[in-house]
């Protein structure tokens, strides 16, 4: 999700773009990954892919994160005051800030409840520009479990900082100048928002919240009871101590309420040139931030949680073990999995959450920051795979926000904002039930995504539901009141239409899942009738879909889109190819426009709804395009560089497209709990599934001109058809390709019955 994306890119910038960041991992320290001899998992990932814009605002957007899987409190050198849009790190940057215990799960969505550590020697600078001490990437070390670098441009004056984490809270270590006179800046808020501070000296602690929720006006919640707490404590003694407002300290205050509160401590270096900070996290209240603390970090033992963290993510990332990849493939892979790996971010405190729905305290599992427009096509799909004893808890929590503000959310972040299209966790709701998971409760599960289908929003007639449109209603299925009426949403009467009719009949497809697993059969049969409707958008003088007024009259052919045109949204029926094929006029026609669709620079793959377009030739009775597209769109679409993902990352779903990629297979209809096969980019992938199970791709003659499949097997039984499942995996075995240089005519008689 982003705007205004552009392609692939200008190739020649690119090429450049790559050539200078193989410049800088030259002269970079092993942290920038330019070589690597380890053979662990989590020595291979780059967390600098994505986090440089040298192409403009349109970039990965990432973060160079020290975080557990799916931690809910990240922390990463800020170079830059985060918003909606900007995020806190940006590799060109020379200059740090601080250490920010951050939530903004992408760069298009905004922070909330965040603090900010700032190491310093001599005098207190408050305001960022003035506390901010220089750095090099040379002096900068960076994985999922470990980050460290060295700021400041005066020898005595440089200050080394390194930082560790688990689920709640952040441990950082700083190393000052023997004796220099070391202080630490605690931010709690920014400037025009008020906040609450105060020092505890019986504890060696600062404590306080920050109530700033930078996207609060995307959504309809008010939440008066949102805060981010903290608890900052201190292994070495205090020389000194004082809480600030704006940049003017309060003498002889321990305790303040106001905007831009913060505290500061000043240490004695003489003896000790090292102090020891952690910072607890929670949502519920500063006791929860401290019993995180106390819970996750015991003692002060900073090399034990590193280690721990390491092993952590060695255990994450191991799942898959690949051969036959360049070191930059390699790189790639894991460094995409570890985005992958992020989000959802954990919501849940040890057993409790703050529901940011009814702004109350539950007991209960709770998961937020959903990219759910995004990630439902292949991210979502990954976890099933990677993380499935998170998916009954990620959907349960869906459910709870439906309970506690009476619907599943689009995007959580961490309430609603009523950011893109559809309500695609219906999807995810019906991949987790057809993929065979527990831990929710179906038929609750069902009246969420009947709501979803069948109850249009607050006002829906009164409202063009424009994009990121502040102070609305839930948005929901927005137009549903004229889909139920005209079997399309017009686009007189509301934005993006033509995309949401699509996608909401995709989505009825996910309502029917739902439906017939908890013995629905009318609803089933109603919803998959509904999830036709697409087809009254296809305009067969024109041979493309074409958003409709409400008198039945064609629309402009560029009128109703969400990012994208009718070239990217002709095939956003996953649920139904073969009914689009059909309209195409059969395979060889379909063929024939998706050479079009390639080669006249149509594709968009840096945004999601061009992400299955490069496996359709599977359908059209010419997998071997499938083949050779998706090996073009791997090698040009991503890179071990910080331009390294095409257009913004999107919590995993950039990434979790390479990854199926180089497996062999795609989610391209998510909640059949199908995949269809590619061309796998390496030799071999292994995936010592969490179920002790153990599923094999091997394809031992691959190279980079062996891209074309001549034969699969899956269990040493041939297989025809492009089409293996998430029982096929979950089972263990092996599936087998026989690659070659030139195309083959293996599955090109697969031909799918369309949907009736």
């Amino acid at each position: 999700m982003s705007k205004s994306k552009t392609y692939l890119g200008d190739s020649m910038k690119r090429s450049f773009l790559r050539s200078a960041w193989l410049c800088v991992l030259v002269a970079s320290t092993a942290s920038a990954f330019g070589t690597n001899t380890s053979t662990t998992p989590v020595d291979w990932v780059n967390t600098f892919v994505g986090t440089g814009s040298s192409m403009g605002p349109e970039y990965g957007g990432t973060m160079p994160v020290v975080s557990t899987p799916f931690g809910m409190t990240n922390w990463t050198a800020q170079t830059r005051q985060n918003r909606i849009s900007v995020s806190s790190y940006e590799y060109h940057d020379q200059y740090i800030e601080g250490f920010i215990g951050t939530h903004q799960p992408a760069i298009w969505m905004g922070d909330y409840g965040y603090v900010t550590v700032m190491p310093e020697t001599g005098g207190m600078n408050f305001a960022p520009e003035n506390r901010r001490l220089p750095f090099t990437h040379k002096d900068e070390i960076s994985t999922p479990y470990y980050y460290a670098v060295t700021m400041g441009s005066n020898a005595n004056d440089r200050i080394k900082a390194e930082m560790t984490a688990t689920d709640h809270a952040g441990y950082l270590r700083f190393t000052y100048p023997k004796g220099a006179k070391a202080n630490v800046l605690i931010e709690i808020t920014r400037p025009g928002i008020v906040g609450y501070v105060k020092f505890d000296p019986a504890r060696h602690e600062i404590v306080g919240y920050n109530p700033d929720r930078m996207d609060a006006n995307l959504g309809p919640m008010k939440l008066p009871n949102f805060r981010g707490y903290f608890v900052v404590r201190f292994k070495q003694p205090l020389l000194s101590h004082n809480v600030y407002s704006g940049t003017f300290s309060r003498p002889g205050q321990n305790e303040l309420t106001d905007a831009n509160v913060g505290a500061y401590v000043s240490f004695d270096t003489h003896q000790d040139n090292q102090v020891d900070v952690q910072v607890g996290t929670s949502f519920i209240s500063i006791d929860q931030a401290r019993a995180n603390l106390d819970a996750e970090m015991p003692n002060w033992n900073f090399d034990g949680l590193r280690e721990s963290l390491k092993n952590t993510w060695n255990q994450k990332l191991g799942i898959a073990t690949i051969d036959g990849a360049t070191d930059d493939q390699r790189h790639i892979f894991y460094s995409g999995l570890y985005h992958a790996l992020l989000y959802p971010k954990l919501f849940s405190e040890h057993g409790r959450y703050y529901s940011a729905y009814d702004d109350k305290i539950h007991n209960g599992e709770s998961y937020t920051a959903y990219s759910i427009w995004d990630i439902f096509r292949a991210e979502n799909s990954l976890l099933t795979i990677f993380a499935p004893e998170r998916i009954g808890g990620m959907v349960q929590a869906l459910l709870q926000d439906f309970q506690e503000g009476g619907w599943m959310p689009k995007w959580p972040n961490p309430s609603y904002t009523n950011i893109m299209i559809g309500t695609h966790a219906d999807s995810l709701v019906a991949e987790a039930i057809n993929k065979g998971f527990k831990g929710f409760d179906y038929k609750l599960a069902y009246q969420a995504v009947y709501k979803d289908a069948m109850t249009p929003p607050d006002g829906d007639t009164t409202r063009l539901w424009l994009d990121r449109e502040p102070y609305t209603p839930y948005e929901a299925r927005a137009g549903l009141t004229y889909f139920k009426k005209l079997g399309y949403i017009p686009a007189d009467k509301v934005s993006e239409s033509a995309s949401s009719t699509e996608e909401e009949s995709y989505d009825d497809y996910a309502v029917a899942q739902v439906a017939k697993a908890v013995g629905k059969e009318d609803d089933y049969r109603f919803f998959m009738k509904r999830s036709l409707s697409y087809k009254n958008l296809f305009n067969s003088t024109r041979h493309f879909m074409q958003a409709k007024n409400s008198d039945g009259s064609w629309a402009s052919p560029d009128d109703g889109w969400t990012e994208g045109d009718q070239w990217v949204y002709l095939y956003a029926a996953l649920h139904d190819v073969p009914g689009v094929v059909k309209l195409m006029g059969g395979p060889q026609a379909a063929s024939a426009e998706l050479d079009e669709h390639f080669n006249g620079n149509h594709n968009r793959h840096d945004n999601e709804p061009s992400h299955h377009y490069g496996y359709l030739y599977d359908f059209a009775g010419e997998p071997w395009k499938t083949q050779a597209r998706v090996r073009e769109i791997a090698n040009d679409a991503y890179s071990n560089t910080i331009d390294g993902v095409l257009g913004n990352e999107d919590c995993g779903q950039m990434s979790a497209w390479y990854i199926f990629t180089a497996m062999g297979f795609y989610p391209l209809n998510p909640a059949s709990a199908e995949y269809v096969i590619g061309s796998p980019l390496f030799k071999s992938v292994t995936l010592h599934l969490p179920n002790g199970k153990v599923f094999s791709i091997s394809a031992p003659n691959n190279s980079a001109k062996n891209v074309y499949v001549q034969s699969v097997t899956l269990n040493g039984k041939a297989l025809d058809a492009p089409i293996i499942t998430y029982a096929d995996i979950e089972a263990g075995g092996e599936l087998d390709f026989v690659m070659g240089p030139t195309p083959s005519h293996w599955a090109s008689n697969w031909h799918p019955q369309p949907l009736q």
